[in-house]
């Protein structure tokens, strides 16, 4: 029994609570060393009051750990507990103060503790994001709809993009393709900025309570979101609360009176005047951009800004939520603000961090709902666009994420392949529409919300910012129709089937190639197993999965386990949908 690789510590993702009377709690041992793990628990104050026992389940395994996870549902909602390890040939019990070979007798010394589950700390993200799949639009390069808010130098829809060019992407344009949305299956959209700003991409605001005249109106933007509400899509804004642009008033001020202005406090001041010198602004800012300096949100006036642009929004226009850029870099005190702020105004408002490391310390309730899942982006490009890791890394990698974070979090997940900020996914996959498919299918069959950066579904490519922000293509005859025609299938299977949406996740290894990808999404009513070969030959799958008759949603055709043994083959890049109904 390895027990310097057992790890447990009360709280953050490993012991939590998942609803008001339910507690999730997970142990670490090396990998296929427990043969069995018992949780004990009960009430600290009278353990003969309420106490019970309960044989843990493997929740997941990657190269070198399994993770082990039960839940509970204390009697009076507070908890000590110890774990019961069994190898096979001894028992240890582990508790906060270490291992012993016989079990505690005193329990209110010493082991874990749940203090109370307080309703009010329960992370929970909005019911509705489970079931949402989210487009991203970039305003200025989606359609556009009224060509007399078209800033001076328009050049023609379709042309090459750079850093500083516009082609009059607008709201009504947005409005006009609505239709569009439906169809493919979108239910929430995500905005990249579209307050005023002087940049094609508008992350310089401006006026925080002004829709960019080049956009539209405030108007218009509500006229946008009643349409979406009408047809079942939510509406997500980019909120850019870390830095502003350089002619946003306050700073416009600071920069005219220096020291003198009244809002010389509102920003991150390092040395007078404001000016740059080798590159360094004397200001922080975004990066090094000198037209986008940092907002001291320590600030209470700042604070009352901001807080008041969160709210105006939802009352006014009705939005559904918030994305927050470079969240990371704003103080967490300002978040918990923020979120009590708008979740007064909307309890089920989507809160959408920036951030690209390991969040947890923005996701434990207090703070977002969510953020942007680029460990899983990483993952998924490495494995089916760039060919640097198998099957069984891209399963440890993301196992390792799944265990780092509570249940909810990654049901609430935004998912991507790409953004404005990455290079376009079909590019990454060297143009191959096989690879992207693939990719796409595992996003879409993944637990998190999936979301697709708009052109992707019928073939825009493009590298690194701005090749990556070019006007959508509007000509069915210029769209690859074979490719949108896979988006509306895949996107229809994800909404049919709540399995797919909040199932259990298992990946299942395969028995020769690791270049076959073979996992499992469960939940009460349907079991699917979804084969994919991310490689330029035929392959045969070789693993062991429920026994049974199984129907394969892409070739309709059935599928029988004999003991369990799943013996199937696929041409190059091709995959298996395997579905059958539980208990069937």
């Amino acid at each position: 029994m390895n027990l310097e690789a057992v790890y447990h510590r009360a709280k953050l993702n490993w012991s939590y609570a998942y609803d008001d009377r339910t507690l999730h709690i997970r142990i670490r041992t090396k990998k296929a060393d427990m043969k069995q793990i018992t949780l004990v628990y009960g009430d600290k104050y009278d353990w003969s009051k309420a106490n019970s026992e309960v044989q843990m389940v493997r929740l997941a395994s990657d190269a070198m750990f399994d993770y082990w996870e039960a839940s509970a549902q204390p009697a009076f909602r507070r908890v000590v507990y110890f774990f019961a390890l069994n190898d096979g040939e001894s028992m240890v019990y582990f508790q906060e103060s270490g291992f012993f070979e016989v079990p505690p007798v005193i329990f209110y010394e010493g082991l874990f503790d749940f203090p109370f589950l307080n309703p009010v700390d329960v992370h929970t993200p909005p019911a509705w994001v489970k079931k949402a799949v989210f487009y991203q639009i970039f305003p200025e390069r989606f359609a556009n709809g009224d060509s007399t808010l078209d800033p001076d130098g328009t050049e023609d829809w379709g042309g090459t993009p750079t850093p500083h060019n516009f082609f009059g992407g607008d709201l009504q344009g947005i409005i006009d393709h609505l239709e569009y949305l439906a169809s493919l299956g979108i239910n929430a959209i995500y905005l990249n900025p579209v307050f005023e700003g002087t940049t094609n991409h508008k992350y310089d605001t401006q006026d925080y309570f002004k829709v960019d005249p080049h956009f539209g109106t405030n108007d218009k933007l509500k006229e946008l979101v009643k349409a979406c509400h009408k047809r079942g899509i939510r509406v997500l804004l980019d909120a850019v609360f870390n830095h502003c642009g350089h002619t946003f008033k306050p700073f416009v001020d600071v920069m005219e009176n220096g020291l003198s202005s009244a809002f010389a406090d509102w920003f991150h001041i390092r040395e007078w005047p404001l000016t740059v010198k080798d590159g360094v602004p004397t200001y922080d800012t975004f990066g090094f951009e000198p037209i986008m300096p940092k907002l001291n949100t320590e600030n209470a006036e700042v604070k009352e800004y901001l807080l008041k642009v969160a709210k105006y929004w939802i009352e006014e226009v009705e939005i559904d939520g918030w994305r927050l850029d470079v969240a990371n870099e704003v103080d967490h005190a300002f978040w918990r603000e923020f979120r009590n702020t708008v979740k007064a105004v909307k309890p089920d408002a989507y809160i959408l961090g920036e951030i690209m490391n390991d969040a947890l310390p923005w996701l434990l309730g207090d703070q977002f709902d969510a953020v942007m899942n680029y460990p899983f982006t990483k993952a998924c490009l490495d494995f089916f666009a760039h060919d640097r890791i198998g099957a069984g890394q891209l399963a440890n990698k993301l196992t390792g994420q799944i265990v780092g974070y509570p249940k909810q979090v990654n049901e609430a997940a935004f998912n991507l392949l790409g953004s404005h900020d990455t290079a376009r996914l079909l590019t990454l996959c060297g143009g191959s529409t096989e690879r992207m498919k693939l990719a796409t299918l595992f996003q879409f069959t993944y637990p998190g919300a999936p979301c697709i950066y708009y052109g992707d579904e019928i073939g825009l490519n493009g590298k690194q910012d701005p090749d990556n922000r070019k006007c959508m293509e509007w000509d069915p005859q210029k769209q690859n129709g074979a490719l949108l025609a896979f988006f509306k299938q895949t996107i229809r299977l994800r909404q049919q089937y709540s399995a797919l949406q909040d199932g259990a996740l298992t990946f299942l290894q395969d028995q020769v190639n690791d270049r076959n990808l073979i996992y499992e999404r469960r939940d009460e009513q349907d079991q699917f197993v979804i084969l994919i070969n991310n490689s330029e030959h035929r392959s045969a799958f070789r693993s062991t999965i429920a026994e049974g008759v199984w129907t394969d949603l892409v070739s309709n055709s059935l599928v029988i386990t004999l003991k369990g043994q799943l013996n199937w083959d696929l041409p190059p890049f091709g995959y298996a949908i395997l579905h059958k109904e539980v208990n069937r």
